[in-house]
């Protein structure tokens, strides 16, 4: 059955100390006043996460993801982070396809899909995202440029292996901008991605897997977002970074 998940991207930001501090604060929010249903998944980086998996050993509600892995499983990859690292680390997920990672490095829907190979390889449940900039919005050819990366980035997998994947769909003229995807453009792009997934791996498949809105979420919109039929969640950027706001939109269910 598919999930509902807010999973928090800090992206580069919050130094070694004041990411322990933030997951101390969200984890008290949370203990203080269980979250029931609700997959909590924080994801800073990747020199936090050894201290994070330590600090939250015996929290049952808050799992730990990366921002990021090498397609590689191991080598001469000076800077590189595998995702057999990632697991030892105590990550259970890994964002996969950012379009800041697709933007900054030319990240292609081909090197993706061995990223999403090797996650799941080793035992990690990628986050594979998708989404348009807005010249594309403004042509009215989102769904295609969309289905597209989803195609190319995922297609190659079985019906059993796809079930391990999540996906979060960004519009990129929505991430850190302030504006946000209506509640009707969420929802029809939500829809239609779900039916691209069904043509592929059946119906089942499709409605068991759980896709996410990324894109200026926060605690005023969260609840409209959350309440859409095929809004299982969300990929937060600049919310994550405060404790009440975040735990504010994982009450949003």
């Amino acid at each position: 059955m598919k999930k509902k998940i807010v999973a928090g991207n800090w992206k580069m930001n919050k130094n070694l100390d004041e990411g322990i501090k933030l997951t101390s604060e969200i984890a008290t929010l949370i203990k203080d006043a269980p979250v029931n249903g609700v997959e909590i998944i924080i994801v800073p980086p990747f020199t936090h996460l050894t201290d994070l998996n330590k600090l939250l050993q015996d929290n049952d509600q808050i799992r730990l993801g990366a921002q990021n892995c090498n397609e590689n499983n191991s080598g001469a990859y000076t800077g590189e982070i595998s995702a057999a690292m990632l697991k030892s680390s105590g990550v259970d997920y890994v964002v996969i396809g950012h379009s800041e990672r697709r933007t900054y490095y030319n990240e292609s829907d081909e090197l993706l899909a061995t990223k999403v190979n090797q996650a799941l390889i080793n035992g990690l449940t990628p986050i594979y995202c998708c989404g348009e900039p807005l010249s594309v919005r403004e042509s009215n050819s989102h769904e295609d440029y969309v289905f597209t990366q989803i195609s190319n980035g995922l297609f190659h997998l079985s019906q059993e292996s796809f079930g391990n994947v999540v996906i979060a769909y960004e519009p990129i003229w929505a991430i850190g901008t302030g504006v946000t995807a209506s509640a009707a453009q969420a929802q029809e792009m939500h829809k239609a991605i779900r039916n691209h997934l069904a043509s592929k791996f059946g119906h089942d498949a499709a409605g068991n897997s759980s896709i996410l809105y990324g894109g200026s979420c926060k605690p005023s919109n969260a609840k409209e977002l959350f309440a859409l039929a095929d809004v299982d969640g969300g990929l937060i950027g600049g919310a994550s970074l405060n404790p009440e706001d975040f735990v504010d939109i994982i009450r949003s269910f």
